[in-house]
């Protein structure tokens, strides 16, 4: 049995990081442009402010400019449009991030669809979603952008394997599923409601778990030498009354079946937000007219 090979995220989004870094610099040089990104936090959730100041963070360290807009909870939703419609209308401003969940008052689709299609640097505006959905350039969600890159980095050319999504949510499931066809994958969506689950992903080259249900894929539904994407970030008890993050995959029992796999954490996790940065860069060239990308 061969060795199962990690797919080092961190590594990978922290030299992303500084191309980035590099081509923010190049922008800045030659064109006088710096790319911004602006986030919108209404409320006081923990792991939101957290992930929020991790993305203002980044965002600096890159050379881009960050715009906080931190909203009490009981904001209406007719104040966060208009927030979205200022920050649409604002020049300086090449990305904008809803960060969600968003209080009960407030309809998220709603606001996400107000966010001008050329600023939704989290890819979740439909006219993203469909131009996606039929080849057109597109700004695509952040984790499946960055589930693509690790495949075609660790994986090369990925024409004619089969690829198995495991999930169908808007989020991650069907957009990676659209990435996966474009990168000339045959690709089946599999979810809840399919049958024989087990001996479907079996028969991936490239398994994508995302379904949000820790440990669910056992080591026997995974092809020998397979690459196993586990985009799943759960966090279960430890026993001592602390808990510790899994992913969707039992990665103990995976281990010497893949061949290549991503931990949790440590995996596909660090490349969401580098990934978002990536898109501010790509949003901030396109609305100027520039050529390139990292």
């Amino acid at each position: 049995m061969t060795e199962t090979a990690r797919i080092d995220g961190k590594a990978f989004a922290a030299g992303l990081r500084s191309r980035i870094a590099d081509e923010v610099a190049e922008l800045g040089r030659t064109h006088g442009l710096k790319p911004g990104l602006a986030v919108v936090l209404v409320g006081e959730d923990p792991a939101s402010q957290v992930y929020v100041r991790n993305k203002a963070a980044q965002t600096v360290e890159v050379g881009m400019a960050s715009f906080e807009h931190r909203l009490p909870a009981e904001t209406s939703e007719e104040e966060v449009l208009a927030l979205v419609q200022k920050l649409n209308a604002d020049p300086a401003v090449h990305g904008i991030l809803v960060q969600l969940p968003l209080p009960a008052q407030i309809d998220s689709s709603r606001v996400l669809s107000a966010i001008d299609p050329a600023k939704d640097v989290d890819g979740f505006h439909v006219v993203n979603a469909g131009r996606l959905a039929v080849g057109l350039e597109a700004l695509v969600p952040c984790t499946p952008l960055g589930c693509m890159m690790l495949l075609k980095h660790h994986v090369g050319d990925l024409s004619g394997l089969e690829a198995v999504v495991l999930g169908r949510s808007n989020i991650v499931g069907k957009p990676i599923a659209q990435l996966l066809l474009q990168a000339n994958c045959t690709v089946t969506i599999a979810h809840s409601r399919t049958r024989n689950l087990p001996d479907v992903c079996r028969r991936a080259d490239i398994l994508i778990a995302a379904v949000g249900r820790p440990e669910m894929v056992r080591g026997d539904w995974i092809k020998p030498g397979a690459t196993v994407i586990d985009v799943g970030i759960n966090r279960v008890p430890k026993g001592d009354g602390k808990t510790r993050l899994v992913g969707d995959v039992a990665f103990d029992e995976a281990q010497g079946v893949a061949g290549l796999i991503t931990p949790v954490p440590g995996g596909v996790g660090p490349m969401t937000i580098a990934c978002l940065l990536q898109n501010t860069l790509t949003a901030a060239r396109r609305q100027a007219g520039i050529n390139g990308q990292v």
